[in-house]
């Protein structure tokens, strides 16, 4: 039996496994397809080939064209791209988000404030939604852009994006939307959301990790911010990094084509989850909407232990879980997210995220909840609040 063979993973909103399909897809741009996009000659044609040929997969699953897909490194590239050209091609002063965004959100926003730009971060409710009247009211003549994530990173709630993005527009402004989280796991067509740009990250829907792509719509402006060779049409230069867009382009394809499985499947074993934890662990609570949620995402307090304890004590059982974004993990800081809930330090860190993907079974949630139940009696009972959750 090899290592991992008896651990079940439950952190699918940090990381993916890479798909079979997707590998043997990858192979031979490692081997014997190696040549350089840029190049005219044979080599440099079949990648060239390879690289259109996964725009049109990654496009299709959004409902776009392939021309207003360009490459990046990731989801943190694609979000940064957005912000900055953006707010560097139309040259205006005032850039609104919202307090629950990931990190590729907030950071590249702190530094426009750090270089005299006004930024506003929008306050949200206690299940996570922005509220259209208060993103209405922080409209300005020289706001440049609107930027709200499809989903949340840690609580799954679904955002109105469609609303947002026709509130943003009749002010004249551009949308972006972070939607890592949500590619792949709900239906998005980006014409029908009306949003400007759209951020998708590989290694969120069973790809390589590495690589995303920044949707733009066609006939919309932006300002490149890696400059060079002029790669992705004078948008994004630097030489392509060819297997894993291939890989993602596979992934895309996959994740379309299984889509109405993966929510039905999915959906159907979060829910069962959830109702598990409910059920058999005492003093928890569900957070995030229990309606407008992605399919993957279950997100807990549990009163009287500490989420960090309970991360290490649930690895020590060979489960993997989380305390929000892996991305923020060695910044040792408590949630961004949950303290814009309006979360007191308690909650906060008493929280943790389990999520779920098509190789989860039943029998493993059965078997993550019993030893959950189990680590949390264990943590409380050193606790010295013990009595007020005994």
């Amino acid at each position: 039996m090899s290592a991992q063979a008896d651990r079940i993973y439950l952190d699918n909103a940090a990381s993916t496994p890479v798909a079979d399909e997707v590998i043997q897809e990858m192979l031979p741009f490692l081997k014997n397809q190696y040549g350089n996009p840029s190049s005219i000659h044979y080599y440099g044609r079949e990648t060239s080939r390879a690289i259109q040929n996964a725009r049109k997969q990654i496009a299709s699953l959004i409902g776009a064209n392939p021309r207003e897909i360009i490459f990046t490194s990731g989801g943190t590239e694609a979000d940064n791209f957005a912000i900055k050209g953006t707010v560097q091609y139309l040259k205006k002063t005032h850039v609104i988000t919202s307090s629950i965004e990931h990190d590729a959100v907030l950071e590249p926003c702190k530094s426009l404030e750090d270089a005299g730009y006004d930024v506003t971060f929008l306050p949200v409710t206690r299940e996570g939604f922005v509220n259209p009247s208060d993103l209405k009211n922080a409209l300005r003549p020289e706001t440049a852009l609107v930027s709200v994530m499809y989903a949340n990173n840690e609580i799954g709630t679904i955002q109105p994006i469609r609303d947002l993005a026709r509130i943003a527009h009749e002010a004249g402004t551009a949308f972006h939307t972070d939607a890592v989280q949500a590619v792949g796991k709900v239906p998005i067509n980006v014409k029908d959301l009306g949003v400007d740009l759209l951020s998708m990250s590989s290694h969120k829907i069973n790809g390589p990790k590495g690589v995303g792509a920044l949707y733009i719509r066609q006939g919309f402006k932006i300002a490149p911010i890696i400059h060079g060779g002029g790669q992705e049409s004078l948008l994004r230069s630097g030489t392509e990094n060819v297997h894993s867009i291939v890989g993602f382009g596979k992934a895309c394809e996959l994740a379309q084509n299984r889509l109405p499985q993966y929510q039905q499947q999915v959906s159907k074993l979060r829910d069962y989850f959830i109702a598990q934890i409910q059920q058999k662990i005492p003093h928890c609570r569900l957070n995030g909407s229990a309606t407008d949620r992605i399919p993957n995402n279950v997100h807990f307090t549990f009163f009287g232990v500490n989420g960090e304890d309970l991360i290490i004590k649930l690895d020590e059982n060979r489960i993997a879980a989380s305390t929000g974004s892996a991305c923020s993990v060695k910044k040792q800081k408590p949630s961004h997210v949950l303290k814009a809930l309006g979360f007191s330090y308690e909650e906060i860190t008493g929280s943790l995220r389990l999520s779920l993907g098509l190789q989860n079974t039943v029998q493993e949630v059965d078997r993550a909840v019993l030893i959950l139940a189990q680590v949390i009696e264990e943590l409380r009972s050193l606790s010295p609040f013990k009595s007020k959750y005994s």
